[in-house]
């Protein structure tokens, strides 16, 4: 009998170390708001598809949760004195998905085709390196044109994933179908609006830190179904829970709720010159614009559609951010300047505007409250709702008049305006040009100092609240939800799900 209890206490105390411990065959599932577009970092443009980069394709360079860049691909790097180039050195041992080495000639033969690429949207992104030179296998400089202080920032995004040069030339601008990178999962299967399924990489460089065999990323658009789909065990985490259900989530003893505030904006884009719809009159006149800011109360939108859970706003940086001109603070809502602005711009009796919306719950929701309010002054909003990525293809083939969309935001100001506004931004939807932004644009790149570029954004900020070619109306928080048998998981302000050092413990 004493060996049989022996052996029974044996059995329990071996499953209860089983249990506490990382569970390695487990397949994360991940809830995304939306699918992603094409899974190429040179040409794509998605939010999400930048969650699934952060486990598909390592960087240069990353950030800290308090935005400091920090080693990944490229373990360090000095400027010249003068700015006019930085000499990285390179990470040892990687190599890319398909087996391909990660070294400096592959990272020149990245930045020459986010730079040459048709279809590349990273070209402005970029535009300051005027060439490479492999100084050594492990090596690479980047010369310059001038100062440019958005650069490190930049390659901590897309800008600076590196992808496979061997898969890249084979496959062209089709890349996206078959990504090939080498972070710290690979590509397995994509079945458009259902799921991306990576598999661990087991040459990864950093493959002690990852704990799972697989992730799965499943786009479920309705964020009550996504809680519930959690809450069910469907699915182990979703990203941005809905402010209406945190306090459903949190009132969930199975359930870790977590956030970080954001550095992007919401609002809504309007085609100024993409087209032939660029030719309507909501994109010939300001003050049609104008007016519809007018019309909306900011706050109000906060307290009834997020619960008072974000920030209301009006410039591509929230009211906290340094770089925010506090001389524009969040307009109140004025009924009569907007009716004014119609009646002045010749539409005193009321005017149409379609919407084109993403098809998710808080956008809808949000955009029938803003449909409200634009009524009262005479503005007849109709809302088109369109699956994520329709809408952004849409959007970039200038078939559209107005498009409610927002943008993560990037830890350099650069990042959140030089390539929507200047004349040849990569993702310039509105197709809005002005000389004098693009001057103020451009020059806030290489101005050497904080305040000579709070200086230039401030100035720029001017014209575009004059011109609106996108109406900001808020700024959101990051808020996760997931599985309480999920370890390890930190909060990040560009909203990346980041799986180093994550584990699954019953």
């Amino acid at each position: 009998m004493s060996h049989l209890k022996t052996a029974m206490i044996t059995a329990l105390l071996s499953a209860t170390a089983l249990t506490a411990s990382p569970l390695m065959a487990k397949d994360l599932r991940i809830a995304l708001q939306s699918d992603a577009d094409v899974l190429d970092p040179d040409q794509s443009r998605t939010f999400v598809g930048r969650i699934v980069y952060a486990s598909l394709c390592d960087k240069l360079v990353d950030i800290t949760p308090d935005l400091e860049i920090i080693p990944q691909l490229a373990t360090s790097w000095t400027t010249s004195d003068d700015g006019t180039s930085i000499t990285m050195d390179l990470r040892e041992g990687v190599v890319f998905h398909d087996g391909t080495p990660f070294n400096a000639e592959a990272v020149a033969a990245n930045i020459e085709r986010s730079q040459t690429m048709d279809e590349s949207r990273r070209k402005s992104e970029l535009k300051s390196i005027t060439s490479t030179e492999v100084t050594g296998e492990y090596q690479i400089k980047l010369n310059l044109a001038g100062a440019d202080a958005t650069l490190l920032a930049q390659l901590a995004d897309r800008a600076g994933m590196m992808v496979s040069p061997t898969a890249a030339a084979a496959a062209g601008a089709d890349f996206g179908l078959n990504p090939v990178c080498s972070g710290p999962f690979s590509f397995t299967e994509r079945v458009a609006q259902d799921k991306i399924v990576l598999t661990k990489f087991g040459d990864y460089w950093n493959a002690d830190a990852i704990n799972f065999d697989s992730v799965t990323f499943l786009p479920i658009p309705d964020t009550t179904v996504r809680l519930a789909n959690l809450q069910s065990g469907d699915i182990d985490m979703l990203e941005r829970l809905a402010a209406t259900d945190l306090g459903q989530a949190e009132a969930d003893a199975n359930i870790v709720v977590d956030s970080a505030v954001s550095l992007g904006y919401q609002g809504i884009t309007f085609n100024i010159a993409n087209g032939e719809k660029g030719d309507n009159p909501w994109g010939n006149d300001k003050r049609l614009r104008q007016a519809l800011s007018y019309a909306i109360d900011r706050e109000a939108i906060n307290q009834v559609v997020f619960e008072g859970a974000f920030a209301a706003g009006n410039q591509s940086f929230p009211p906290t951010s340094p770089w925010y001109n506090a001389d524009f603070p969040v307009p109140a809502r004025d009924v009569e300047k907007a009716k004014a602005l119609l009646a002045e711009a010749g539409y005193a009796d009321g005017i149409d505007l379609e919407v084109q919306v993403p098809n998710t719950t808080v956008p809808l929701q949000l955009m029938q409250v803003v449909q409200s309010m634009a009524s009262d002054v005479g503005i007849n909003m109709t809302i088109t709702s369109k699956e994520f990525a329709t809408l952004l293809a849409d959007q970039s083939a200038g078939d559209y008049t107005a498009s409610q969309i927002g943008w993560s935001g990037r830890v350099d100001p650069d990042g959140n305006n030089h390539q929507f506004v200047t004349t040849d931004g990569g993702i310039n939807d509105s197709k809005f040009s002005d000389p004098k932004v693009d001057e103020l644009m451009n020059a806030a790149r290489t101005a050497p100092t904080v305040a000579e570029r709070k200086a230039l954004y401030d100035e720029a900020m001017v014209i575009m609240l004059d011109e609106l070619p996108r109406l900001f109306l808020y700024h959101q928080k990051w808020i996760w939800a997931y599985n309480d048998s999920m370890k390890g998981f930190t909060p990040y302000p560009d909203g990346m799900i980041r799986l180093e050092g994550v584990t699954w413990e019953e």
